[in-house]
């Protein structure tokens, strides 16, 4: 069982222009203490057929994570365009959330990314070189959700040093009534 399970993600700048910072916040349940703060990371994977094109946009510690709701804003660079085959600029790519405890990956959260130029006349007739400028980004909004069983705060395990600056976590309200996440699972 998990002790941390995302009850949102919610997109805080989507539709973006492609070289906009992703912002999201997150909402989480976290049903008993943790000794170590939860580590997560969002990656842009740019090319389908290699990972040498994935890129690791940012990371952040959160911590102290207190037993209840708790919910956090996220914000990670766009990808460096020098990095993104010509070939795989336009059309879908992903952008992956994780969240990992100790090192370990409990939940992967996947949603496609659709980039394209901000008019017809270049979506019809895509000129040679990349206009960077005039290109947007659309995450879907339902994700591909999938977990992971891991190894949680036990007494015979050391607790790891912490991270030097964790982020704080915003206690969210309690909610009487279940969520729909909207989050598909795997």
């Amino acid at each position: 069982m998990s002790i941390v399970t995302i009850r949102n993600v919610e997109f805080l700048s989507n539709p973006a222009p492609f070289q906009a910072e992703y912002r999201f916040r997150i909402t989480f349940d976290c049903i008993a203490p943790l000794k170590e703060d939860l580590e997560w990371k969002l990656l842009f994977v740019s090319s389908p057929a290699t990972e040498e094109y994935d890129q690791e946009l940012d990371d952040c510690m959160v911590g102290p994570v207190p037993v209840g709701v708790n919910s956090f804003e996220f914000s990670a660079p766009a990808p460096d365009r020098d990095r993104i085959p010509p070939g795989d600029v336009l059309g879908v790519a992903a952008v992956i959330l994780t969240a990992s405890y100790r090192e370990q990956e409990f939940v992967r959260v996947g949603y496609y990314q659709n980039t394209e130029y901000d008019n017809e006349e270049m979506k019809e007739n895509p000129p040679e070189s990349i206009v960077w400028d005039r290109l947007v980004r659309e995450l879907a909004e339902k994700p591909r959700v999938t977990r992971f069983s891991i190894k949680w705060d036990s007494e015979d395990s050391p607790p790891r040093p912490a991270s030097p600056s964790p982020m704080p976590v915003d206690p969210a309200p309690a909610d009487p009534m279940p969520v729909d996440t909207g989050l598909s699972e795997t």
